[in-house]
This record gives C-alpha cells, sequence and structure tokens, in this order.
C-alpha cells in the first residue's frame, strides 16, 4: 500500500511532460480500463439534463396556447407569460443552493435520485392546473429540479470519468440539455400544453429508476472513509482489468494534501479563490451571451424577423444546437477547453452584431426606430422580409458558435476546478450566479427591447461576447488531458 501510495505522489506531481515515467504508468493503468458501464452510468446520469432541456425548452409552445386558451382562469396576459417563462430561473436558483448542500450531505448519487420528484410533482401540478398560480407552482418546482440537476450532474460525471473522456461525458450535460429543448419544441407542434408536460414527466421517471443501479462516485465513497465501497465503485466504472486499489489510493493522497473541512480561511487559499472566481465569472458570462432570452423567446423573435412559420424555425434552431453541442463533445478532448470557449466567443460576437443590424435595417425600412413594432406589421407584405436570410444566418451561427463553447463548457470547467472540500459550496454559488442572471437577463428581456430597442439590444449581448473572449484568454486555464487533481494542484502552485 505504501508503494501505490508513493507511485500515486509521483504521479499528481507530474505536470506537462514531466517524468515520464510515471505518465506511462498512467496511460498503463488507462490502456486497462474498459469505459461500458462508464457510459452506462453517464447515460443514467444525463437523463436529469433532458429533463432539464424539457423544462426549459416547454415555455416556447405553451405560452402562445395559454395566451389564446378559452378557459379564463389559465389565460396569460402579457406579464403572465413573462413570468411563466422567467419564474423557473427563480426555482433553478434555490435549487443550485440545495444542490450544494445535498451532494456533500447525501451524495451524488442519492442527490440525483431525489431531484426527479420535483420534475415529475412540478408537471403533474401544471397538467392538473386550474388557475394560473397552479401554473406558476409547477414551473418553480421543476425549476428547483433543475436547478439541482445542473449542480449535481456535472460533478456526477466528472467524478466517475477518467481524463482521456471527462470532456466528452461532460459535455453530453449540454448535449442532452438541448436534446430536451429540441424534443419540447418538437412534441410541442403536435400535443397540447397538458400532453406535453405528461411527455416532459417521462425522462426524470426514467433517471430515478435507471440511478438505482449505477454506483456513488468513488472520490465522495472515499470522502466518507467508505475504501470498500469506493473500489467496487471503481471496479463497475473501470472494468476488471483495471487495478481499482490504485486509483483509490491516488484520489485519498490528493485529499490527504487538501486537507479536510470548509473553512473562512480557504477563501484566502489560492486554490479555492482562484477557481471560485473563475467558475462564478465563467457563469455569468454564460448568461451574458442572451442564450436564455434567445431561447425562452425563440418563437417571438422570429416572428420579429417576420418568419411565419417560426414554430419550425425554432425547431431548426433547436436542431443546430443539438447538431453542434454533439460536434463540441466529440472535440472537446482534442481541442481542449479554451480554444473552442475563444472561437465560441468570436462566433457568438459577430451574429449578435449581424442580427442587430439587422433588426436596424428592418426598423429604417419601416420608418420607424423601434424593433418591437415588427410584430405588428403584416409579415406577409414585410419590405423588409427580403433581409430575413440575415436574420437565419445570425441565428444559426450565434447557435452554432453557443453550442461549440459557452454551452457545455462553463458546466464542465465548473465539475473540474474545485477541491474535493469546497465543491458543494463553490458549485452552489456557481449556479446560483448562473441562475440568478438568467433570471434578471429572462425578465428584463422585453424591457431592455423596448428601452434599447431590438438592435440595441443584440448590439449589448455583442459586446458582452467580446469580454468573455478577453476574459477567457487572460483567466481560464485549459484543463484537457488532466486528472481533477492535477488541475486543483495548478491552481494552489504556479499562477497560468
Amino acid at each position: 500500500m505504501i508503494e501505490i501510495q508513493n507511485e500515486s505522489r509521483r504521479l499528481l506531481d507530474t505536470e506537462d511532460g514531466e517524468d515520464t515515467g510515471v505518465r506511462s504508468e498512467q496511460d498503463a493503468y488507462l490502456d486497462k480500463v474498459k469505459n461500458g458501464k462508464l457510459f452506462l452510468a453517464s447515460l443514467a446520469a444525463v437523463l436529469g439534463p433532458l429533463s432539464f432541456g424539457f423544462v426549459l425548452g416547454y415555455s416556447s409552445p405553451a405560452i402562445p396556447e395559454l395566451s389564446t386558451i378559452a378557459d379564463p382562469r389559465l389565460r396569460l396576459d402579457d406579464d403572465e407569460a413573462s413570468w411563466f417563462g422567467s419564474i423557473v430561473t427563480i426555482g433553478a436558483a434555490i435549487g443550485g443552493l440545495l444542490g450544494g448542500w445535498m451532494v456533500d450531505k447525501i451524495g451524488r448519487k442519492l442527490s440525483l435520485m431525489f431531484c426527479s420528484l420535483p420534475y415529475i410533482f412540478g408537471f403533474t401540478i401544471v397538467i392538473a392546473a386550474q388557475n394560473v398560480w397552479m401554473l406558476y407552482l409547477g414551473r418553480v418546482l421543476t425549476g428547483l429540479a433543475s436547478g439541482v440537476t445542473s449542480l449535481v450532474v456535472p460533478l456526477y460525471i466528472s467524478e466517475i470519468a477518467h481524463e482521456r473522456v471527462r470532456g466528452t461525458m461532460g459535455s453530453c450535460v449540454q448535449l442532452m440539455v438541448v436534446t430536451g429543448i429540441m424534443g419540447a419544441y418538437i412534441a410541442g407542434m403536435f400535443l397540447d400544453w397538458r400532453w406535453l408536460a405528461i411527455c416532459c414527466s417521462i425522462p426524470p421517471t426514467m433517471m430515478m429508476v435507471f440511478m438505482c443501479f449505477m454506483p456513488e462516485t468513488p472520490r465522495f465513497l472515499l470522502s466518507q472513509g467508505k475504501r470498500r465501497e469506493a473500489e467496487e465503485a471503481v471496479r463497475f466504472l473501470r472494468g476488471p482489468d483495471a487495478p481499482a486499489e490504485w486509483e483509490c489510493a491516488r484520489i485519498e493522497d490528493a485529499s490527504d494534501d487538501q486537507g479536510g473541512s470548509l473553512g473562512m480561511a480557504d477563501l484566502k487559499n489560492p486554490g479555492v479563490y482562484k477557481p471560485l472566481g473563475v467558475g462564478i465569472m465563467l457563469m455569468l458570462f454564460q448568461q451574458l451571451t442572451g442564450i436564455n432570452a434567445i431561447m425562452f423567446y425563440a418563437e417571438t423573435i422570429f416572428e420579429e424577423a417576420h418568419f411565419k412559420n417560426s414554430n419550425v424555425a425554432t425547431v431548426v434552431v433547436a436542431a443546430i444546437q443539438v447538431v453542434f453541442t454533439a460536434v463540441a463533445a466529440l472535440v472537446m478532448d482534442r481541442a481542449g477547453r479554451k480554444l473552442l470557449l475563444i472561437l465560441s466567443g468570436v462566433s457568438m460576437c459577430l451574429s449578435t452584431a449581424a442580427f442587430g443590424v439587422y433588426f436596424k435595417l428592418s426598423s429604417e425600412t419601416h420608418g420607424n426606430s423601434s424593433g418591437l413594432c415588427l410584430v405588428e406589421s403584416p409579415l406577409a407584405e414585410d419590405p423588409a422580409a427580403g433581409l430575413s436570410w440575415l436574420a437565419l444566418a445570425s441565428m444559426g451561427f450565434f447557435i452554432t458558435g453557443f453550442s461549440l463553447g459557452w454551452g457545455p463548457i462553463p458546466w464542465l470547467v465548473m465539475s473540474e476546478i474545485f477541491p474535493s472540500r469546497v465543491k458543494g459550496f463553490a458549485s452552489s454559488v456557481c449556479v446560483l450566479t448562473n441562475w440568478g442572471s438568467a433570471f434578471i437577463i429572462t425578465k428584463t428581456f422585453q424591457d431592455l427591447m423596448d428601452l434599447l430597442t431590438s438592435a440595441g439590444t443584440f448590439w449589448l449581448f455583442s459586446g458582452c461576447c467580446a469580454l468573455n473572449i478577453v476574459f477567457t484568454i487572460l483567466f481560464v486555464p485549459e484543463t484537457k488531458g488532466k486528472t481533477l487533481e492535477q488541475i486543483q494542484t495548478q491552481f494552489k502552485g504556479t499562477p497560468e
């Protein structure tokens, strides 16, 4: 055992090509790994983000129907429709805080299983709704589950995956979110809002069942002093040929170096405050791209862009997201996180600027300075319809750019950079930042359009995308090909 621990310590001290003998030892271990059950466990976990995607996508087809429904008790006016779309983010922010506590107290696996309950209860309340407040309550509950999911699933996958596939597995979180959004859009074309809610409750039910058969993460089990259970989990995830004792010893060695529980003094530790700062800013910049505002109000945006079949257009947008998030997952462990973030930022900066130009030209065609008035113009006779190619191209490039970088990578990096003892706290702060800013941006999107016009709003998002490029270049570390322990040592040691 002492020899294993010494070997583990030598391994953890290895940096980018130094001590190639230890590097080959690590490669020899990974060569013995079989990934089949790891992929199975990841598939069970990402049913959570799939549910999360259905929650995000539900409002787009449901709001137009609920705005014109015959029952006055359920009919939404403009303000109520805005709350119906954005209130889910309040629940998600609370869920982020709850998830941070749950993962440390009851573990990653049980947190995932329990978060399926508010999904199911929330959609059940929406299905049985008799008034607007029941719709709100259902949305808050599904938002709460989404917040827990957005914290726990990246954490679970990062702790069960090894460094050769961690980028790909972690990117599958966002892939399943956008798949859920697309599923809600497509189902919304054929189902009414109640049947759509029934459809949305299926993935969380499946997740609760499948997670019963999956292991807890080895890192959490070792933090609880359950060495035997941790080795069993490693054998399940890595296959019978990989030496489970070696990986457990490596994790334990790093945990000993990191110390025990979180204290206020840790906030002065560069191994804590540096990754926390990076995580918070990644989440803030992800929302400042305007992605949630754009997706929540996708149909309205396309109506303003003069597309008569706006529901079909939003399905196309969601399909683009799915395809390019899948591409990002495939290249994540080759291209690296930092390069993809920069390319993503450049694409979004240019495309949102172009979208602003489109709305500016459209409003000038009408002799009107406010893009919002375009919604009321006769779409079929609109002289600005000839510019619709610019709106379509801009939206396509934006979604492509976001899907390649700023969609999946902030969640992936959040799950990689924090030491074990602060993961719950730090991850909950990041999720709270993400969903808190999502609520503010989603709720104020219409007000921004009134104040700045459609063109000004998109130019504002373009400026934020330019800032996130600068932030990525200066502060975001590359985590490709490194163990979680090596990433955390990098923050504690020499500066980037």
